[in-house]
């Protein structure tokens, strides 16, 4: 019987690297990392990646997997996640999948078909030029089923069906869809009440702020320079600002904090959208015990 794939989600900050690290060792199991940011190399501390004595206590994948002058889509994660939980499965190893990045998630438990186009950054000019009204009305004329899902407004998702269509002549609405896999999973939520939440993030950002996270922002500034996307997202946009002398760090402090708390009640919408999840408080003392419960019961 295969083993089930068990991952472990839910808002940032709410512990979920930590249960991980502490079930590896019960399961004997590898780690693959779910999170969109930490699979880019150097950008260590604001994305809450394992210390080097975290990663001595249990195999982790994907994690450091991309240059940050690059982009992994998430077709390429997809691919490389999937090849990892086949392998590891073949040899009847238990596998983490730890993050808080609902789309990963979904691309492997779901099996999400998604077009293997990658970003076309010339299309992606050509049709910016143009206005997003414009891009809009094109992709009405050309996938009209799309449009029914994407906001006039939302010129992310326009784009991206624009450069599918072009790319492949096919409407991307005709190549998306699932295909879940055969194998048993199980999903566990991490989550607290708000208050509990918001003070977990205080105290990581001021971690964040004791272990020289200015000092990583100011080396990736200089080296990649500030228009690098990754440089312009969670924390490190804030002190960004505090190493460019616009903000004090007691303001990089609070905003990051503020953002910070944000994207977390956006996650915990997300995943509190799964039906499949079975959550857990992370202040509970026996969470671990929790944890394996529910694997024990789901794998009966």
């Amino acid at each position: 019987m295969t083993l089930p794939l068990i991952v472990i989600c839910g808002a940032t900050a709410t512990g979920k690297s930590s249960l991980a690290l502490k079930l590896a060792k019960v399961l004997d199991a590898v780690i693959l990392s779910a999170d969109s940011r930490q699979i880019y190399r150097e950008f260590d501390i604001g994305t809450a990646k394992p210390s080097p004595a975290e990663l001595a206590q249990a195999p982790h994948y994907l994690i450091d997997i991309c240059e940050p002058t690059k982009t992994l889509t998430l077709a390429e994660y997809q691919s490389q996640a999937q090849a990892l939980i086949a392998k590891f499965q073949a040899e009847n190893r238990y596998i983490l999948l730890v993050g808080g990045t609902g789309l990963y998630i979904k691309a492997i438990a779901k099996g999400l078909k998604i077009p293997r186009v990658s970003p076309q950054p010339n299309l992606r000019e050509q049709f910016t030029n143009l206005g997003q009204k414009y891009s809009y009305q094109l992709l009405q004329q050309l996938d009209p089923i799309a449009c029914e899902k994407i906001h006039p407004n939302d010129q992310v998702r326009t784009l991206r069906a624009l450069e599918v269509f072009y790319v492949t002549g096919k409407p991307i609405t005709e190549q998306q869809g699932e295909n879940p896999p055969d194998y048993p999973i199980i999903q566990i939520g991490l989550d607290c009440d708000l208050d509990h939440l918001e003070d977990r993030i205080r105290r990581r950002t001021h971690q964040m702020v004791e272990l020289r996270f200015a000092s990583e922002v100011k080396t990736l500034g200089k080296k990649y320079g500030w228009d690098l996307p990754l440089l312009k997202t969670l924390g490190y946009e804030e002190f960004g600002e505090y190493v460019r002398n616009e903000t004090t760090v007691q303001g990089a402090i609070a905003a990051t904090i503020l953002h910070t708390r944000q994207f977390a009640k956006r996650q915990r919408t997300w995943f509190r959208a799964v039906p499949e999840i079975n959550w857990l408080n992370n202040e509970d003392p026996d969470l671990v015990q929790q944890a394996i419960a529910v694997i024990k019961k789901s794998s009966a």
